[in-house]
């Protein structure tokens, strides 16, 4: 098992260092992550909304049913029925208790929707910043590219020039996604 733990610690460095080394897929992987947390927790919210919902329905069945029960224990005794009423108030207890923890899984679900969205709010915030981030980070790639691109051209050593090229661009990124999607696949 060490020969495997060895691996994946030099693959989590590998990866660490390749991230480090392009900030700004570092900051696509983080925002990839955000986004995965966003559904997860909106998904959350929704589920126990429904089920506050099915359990607020099912708590004003119970209490209908309470209701009802408590008039046969007034209707039992006033028949001077003490038998029945007994046991309709059995029936009645036994309706309140199954109220009551209904009642309370009502409230941990209420619960559990104000912690969805208390999270989901952080997540949305964090998500924010690195999107701010990002465009910072390609605002200052790009300063980077043009003043390279300036330096380029006094050297006039090629026609051709990388940095303004868009399809070298466009192929520069696909091959780090690619890479980081094979470091991925690897750990």
């Amino acid at each position: 098992m060490s020969i495997f733990d060895d691996f994946s610690r030099f693959l989590e460095t590998r990866l660490e260092e390749f991230l480090k080394n392009n900030p700004h897929l570092e900051l696509q992987a983080l925002l990839e992550q955000l986004r995965e947390q966003e559904e997860e927790a909106l998904k959350l919210i929704i589920e126990k909304e429904g089920q506050k919902k099915r359990l607020e329905s099912d708590i004003l069945s119970l209490a209908e049913e309470i209701q009802n029960w408590h008039k046969r224990v007034a209707k039992a005794q006033a028949a001077g029925r003490l038998d029945l009423a007994q046991r309709a108030q059995e029936r009645e207890a036994a309706l309140l208790r199954q109220g009551n923890q209904l009642w309370g899984q009502m409230e941990a679900a209420k619960q559990q929707i104000a912690n969805g969205k208390t999270l989901l709010t952080q997540i949305r915030q964090r998500k924010e910043e690195l999107q701010t981030k990002a465009r910072q980070v390609q605002a200052a790639q790009a300063k980077a590219n043009y003043d390279t691109k300036g330096w380029n051209q006094t050297i006039n050593y090629s026609s051709y020039n990388k940095a303004n090229d868009p399809l070298e661009a466009e192929f520069q990124k696909w091959e780090l996604d690619d890479e980081l999607d094979q470091l991925k696949r690897n750990l």
